[in-house]
């Protein structure tokens, strides 16, 4: 039958077919519930012994299938094949819309879902529908307040496991993601993609008032408060008002005489690490951002802005008496 594709057994409920009986009825446990095969560590069940076994692996941190080209190892063989198209650059599964290619027929098929717009999966508390469970299980985690993954270091809590992996690169110092033009690295891969719009000077998020551009939403949300005008954190010391509350923060720091951010070289201290990584330019002579018109360079971004203003004939503030 193998050869013959031939699959003269069929499941009732949803018609999938099949070449053997017993994996018929292995099937037919998902529409019954019945998962007899529970782990002793979790009481976490499952319909099959083989996902039982792969399951405890977890438990026990056995993983007997590693990757020949980068050692990375794996619980089961599919997941090591999955990760074996990394390296050879495989996506054999494509979309009949837009023939974007995948490696794992799963991405496929949560992608298809953007094309049929299909939700599936609907959170109780706030009707928010998702195109995958474990995408609606993450959420449903924002209304029980769970966060079950824990970081050893500083004992912060996170609802995902992949967040806490991310975290804890602040503790090991590890920056995984490196920029190919100017050889910057990242914690985080956004950070990289954020950072990337410096070099392709892409300003995707645009305001509908004065049409400026950002490289970032959150950039774009703090300058639209320029035209509404609001300011929604104050100041319990002045009651000045910001804004953000990132600028707050650091305003606060003046009362606080807070400087957390001191130079190596010279032991001058900076309320924030952007004003410390602007002043040890001074120390390193790295001027990375040009003027195009004479090509002098200078140590931050405000400075090359008022360079240019020579170049331009702009001079923005005028006397008022």
């Amino acid at each position: 039958m193998i050869h013959t594709g031939n699959k003269p057994f069929t499941c009732t409920e949803c018609n999938k077919s099949f070449r053997w009986l017993s994996h018929l009825k292995r099937h037919q446990m998902i529409h019954m519930g019945n998962k007899p095969f529970t782990c002793t560590e979790c009481n976490k069940s499952f319909t099959q012994l083989s996902d039982l076994k792969s399951h405890q692996r977890i438990h026990t941190g056995d993983k007997p299938y590693t990757c020949t080209e980068c050692n990375k190892s794996f619980t089961r063989l599919s997941h090591l094949k999955s990760h074996q198209w990394i390296h050879t650059g495989e996506k054999p599964y494509t979309c009949t819309e837009c023939n974007k290619s995948f490696t794992h027929l799963l991405t496929l098929k949560c992608h298809q879902m953007i094309h049929t717009g299909n939700k599936p999966f609907t959170c109780t508390e706030c009707n928010k529908s998702f195109t995958l469970l474990s995408y609606l299980k993450r959420h449903q985690m924002i209304h029980t307040g769970e966060k079950p993954f824990t970081c050893t270091e500083c004992n912060k809590r996170f609802s995902q496991l992949s967040n806490l992996k991310s975290h804890q690169r602040i503790h090991t110092g590890e920056k995984p993601f490196t920029c190919n033009e100017c050889n910057e690295s990242f914690i985080w891969p956004l950070e990289l993609k954020i950072h990337q719009r410096i070099h392709t000077g892409e300003k995707p998020f645009t305001c509908i008032e004065c049409n400026k551009s950002f490289t970032q939403l959150s950039y774009l949300k703090s300058h639209q408060m320029i035209h509404t005008g609001d300011k929604p954190f104050t100041c319990t010391e002045c009651n000045k008002s910001f804004t953000q509350l990132s600028t707050l923060k650091y305003h606060q720091m003046i009362h606080m005489g807070n400087k957390p951010y001191t130079c190596t070289e010279c032991t001058k201290s900076f309320i924030r690490p952007s004003e410390l990584k602007i002043h040890q330019r001074i120390h390193t002579g790295e001027k990375p951002y040009t003027c195009n018109e004479c090509n002098k360079s200078f140590i931050s971004l405000p400075h090359l802005k008022s360079h240019q203003m020579i170049h331009t004939g702009n001079k923005p503030f005028t006397c008022t008496e």
